[in-house]
């Protein structure tokens, strides 16, 4: 598995929906309550998404970091910015 598979796999909301499920269900089995069932569904869902959005949001910076530069010649007069 190269790292560029590893990173689109943490960054799928299939998988971190998986992860949840998975924990829910072992809490379930161990004998949490209710309420620890709901809170540790809570927290896997909340990393899960900071996973999701910090991949994606490194995505787009390295998709933009290789794009080419568009230069525009202007008139002597303009100002440059």
């Amino acid at each position: 598995m190269t790292k560029e598979d590893l990173l689109r796999k943490l960054g799928s909301r299939k998988f971190w929906s998986l992860i949840a499920g998975v924990v829910t269900s072992i809490s379930v089995i161990i004998g949490a309550g209710s309420d620890m069932t709901s809170k540790i569904a809570g927290l896997v869902g909340a990393i899960g998404s900071v996973v999701v959005y910090m991949i994606a949001e490194a995505y787009v910076d390295g998709k933009s970091a290789e794009a080419p530069l568009l230069i525009i010649e202007g008139d002597e007069d303009e100002k440059s910015l």
